[in-house]
């Protein structure tokens, strides 16, 4: 190391090479008093050189709280987002699904977890401009067989489920050429895909997302009712591992779930039921919870009869369309919220809902601000 480099006293430089300290980081691992005992320095010498050294060290500039709050902080990747390929949800969402940690979707059967899933293997393969990766994905079956025919539906849609892609952009894409699909049906066949097979086409820039359909069917015929302990390492471990790959690539994890049958009265208080009160839990206990940086449930509420809602809401999809909701039940960065959303054959889409006073809400029901201004006052 050339500490001649810093702006260092003589005598300090002189000291630290006596002691055989060979790197910055040697210095920075050390203790005020350790290193005040190898070097024989004063106090003061020791701790300007730890300022000096970790000043040359540091490769990102201090930012505030408030920077951060007004969208200024210089961290880019940490900004970004994995557009849902819808500006409702994408609202709804603080701009999409975030490049870094595992984001679960939980829900009932038909739910429409699968859906928002294969869209958003189309969506990280636009531009970053337009919400996406330029990049592909992979799509892990543990349950059920990958529904191709359905995906081929979507891909010829994509025109018009991105209208805000210029039409040449979106025809460019060779949607089908950059999803890469893996069934495994034990934990052992999930292990080697996530530690050989997944860094691979993440290390070559080929794939920027990864989705998990399901990991509660996964884990469900491995281990007994015996089995908690067990089960509980060996989520903690998956989580681990999709951890470092979310991280050390900048690509989102998206892992689908199943949820758990009612819950009694007894058990609301420790439940995460969300704004919607449901008397459902998502599957995998608290150990797999804590593995998660957000969480989102989705579910079927009803159906548009003759065009408006139950409760006199004028619905903008068309008559006999089943009207499910997204709701966010825990985010770092985010409220609690939900909104409603359609499927369709061009894919899955956000609702605009148009209330009987004639206001517009886009993406948070009037519920969710009501229940959040109750909760602050």
């Amino acid at each position: 190391m050339d500490w001649w480099r810093l702006d260092l006293n003589p005598k300090v430089v002189a000291a630290v090479r006596k002691a055989n300290i060979q790197s910055m980081k040697e210095i920075l691992s050390l203790s005020g008093p350790d290193l005040q005992r190898l070097t024989k320095l004063s106090n003061r010498d020791v701790q300007y050189l730890h300022k000096t050294v970790a000043v040359a060290t540091k490769s990102d500039p201090v930012v505030t709280a408030l920077q951060m709050y007004n969208g200024q902080c210089p961290f880019p990747t940490q900004n970004q987002r994995l557009s849902m390929g819808c500006p409702i949800l994408d609202l709804l969402l603080g701009g999409g699904i975030p490049l870094m940690g595992i984001t679960e979707i939980v829900g009932e059967s038909s739910a429409g977890k699968t859906q928002i899933c294969m869209q958003l293997c189309l969506s990280v393969q636009f531009p970053c401009r337009y919400g996406g990766q330029e990049s592909g994905a992979v799509y892990i079956c543990t349950e059920d067989a990958f529904p191709n025919k359905r995906l081929q539906q979507l891909i010829a849609f994509q025109p018009m489920l991105r209208a805000d892609v210029p039409a040449d952009v979106v025809n460019n894409i060779k949607f089908g050429n950059n999803i890469f699909i893996e069934h495994v049906a034990d934990v052992e066949s999930f292990n080697h895909c996530l530690s050989k097979r997944i860094p691979i086409l993440l290390s070559r820039g080929l794939i920027r997302l990864v989705v998990i359909d399901s990991i509660a069917a996964l884990v469900r015929c491995e281990f007994g009712a015996a089995d908690s302990i067990v089960k509980a390492k060996c989520l903690q471990k998956f989580g681990t591992m999709l951890h470092h790959l979310s991280h050390r690539f900048c690509s989102p994890i998206i892992c689908v779930n199943q949820v758990t049958g009612a819950v009694s009265d007894s058990h609301l208080a420790h439940s995460e039921l969300g704004l919607l009160d449901r008397r459902v839990l998502p599957a995998l206990g608290l150990t797999w919870s804590n593995q998660l940086l957000m969480r989102l449930m989705v579910c079927r509420t009803h159906i548009c009869i003759e065009g408006k809602f139950p409760e006199g809401e004028v619905c903008a999809s068309t008559t006999g369309t089943v009207i499910r909701r997204m709701e966010i039940i825990f985010a770092p960065h985010l409220p609690q919220s939900f909104c409603n959303y359609i499927i369709n054959k061009q894919g899955v889409r956000g609702m605009k809902e148009t209330g009987v006073n004639g206001t517009r809400e886009v993406g948070m029901n009037k519920l969710t601000i009501k229940t959040i201004l109750k909760v602050s006052i």
